[in-house]
């Protein structure tokens, strides 16, 4: 015995009910009480779909859908720091590098500079300026694209809401370390990787907050097969 289009409708709804947001979770969760519910079908050909549904349902435990959302969250994370590496190594070859090395010496003329303190503080300024415009406009950007589908995906959700955060998490630590750190005027090997640091930071919040968010379609289209179906 298969599952009729509204049981399969009604599934989804069930999935939502329990707070599972996004629709490609949504799908999983979806297929797998699809599954148990015909193999619980083959055993008791006379239960009715809500009962069949709800021994399914029990398989997942007293949390819940709780404990596969975290799981597919970590594992989502994990897939976009992927693409954050991925499109970091890209800096660090020919012919971005050059770039890359031009921003660390700049970095490193300016700290060297009897102006390094006040550079330090205004660096971090402009960028947790940058970092909040761009949180901003990526979070309204995402609340109207989501408005429009009706459709949340788990890796949109951390493009577009997760990224700014990101960023200011870089800022802190990158300000710890500068705190914690011997006077730059003492040795040019910290300069040096003071210099690297920088530059790697401007280079993520860049990824974070804008390359990566221009590139939303072409990742969910590479990580999800059926997104273009979905919205088209």
């Amino acid at each position: 015995m298969e599952l009729s289009e509204r049981n399969i409708e009604n599934l989804y709804q069930f999935t939502r009910d329990h707070f599972v947001e996004y629709y490609d979770l949504q799908t999983e969760l979806v297929d797998h009480l699809a599954n148990d519910i015909e193999a619980i079908w083959e055993q008791e050909p006379n239960l009715s779909f809500v009962n069949a549904r709800e021994k399914a349902f029990k398989k997942f435990g007293v949390y819940g859908f709780s404990d596969v959302v975290i799981h597919r969250e970590r594992a989502m994370t994990k897939r976009y720091f992927k693409y954050l590496w991925r499109e970091l190594k890209i800096w660090f070859s020919l012919p971005k590098i050059i770039i890359t090395l031009a921003l660390s010496i700049c970095f490193y003329t300016l700290l060297v500079s009897q102006f390094s303190e006040y550079f330090i503080y205004i660096f971090y300024g402009i960028l947790a300026v940058w970092c909040t415009y761009k949180s901003f406009m990526l979070n309204r950007n995402f609340k109207k694209k989501s408005k429009a589908s009706k459709q949340k995906w788990l890796l949109e959700d951390l493009i577009f809401k997760q990224a700014g955060g990101f960023g200011m998490v870089l800022i802190y630590y990158n300000i710890n370390l500068l705190n914690s750190t011997t006077p730059l005027h003492q040795t040019k090997y910290l300069v040096i990787v003071i210099s690297v640091l920088l530059s790697v930071t401007c280079l993520l919040a860049y990824i974070s907050l804008e390359l990566i968010p221009k590139k939303s379609e072409e990742l969910l289209e590479e990580t999800y097969p059926e997104y273009h179906l979905q919205t088209t």
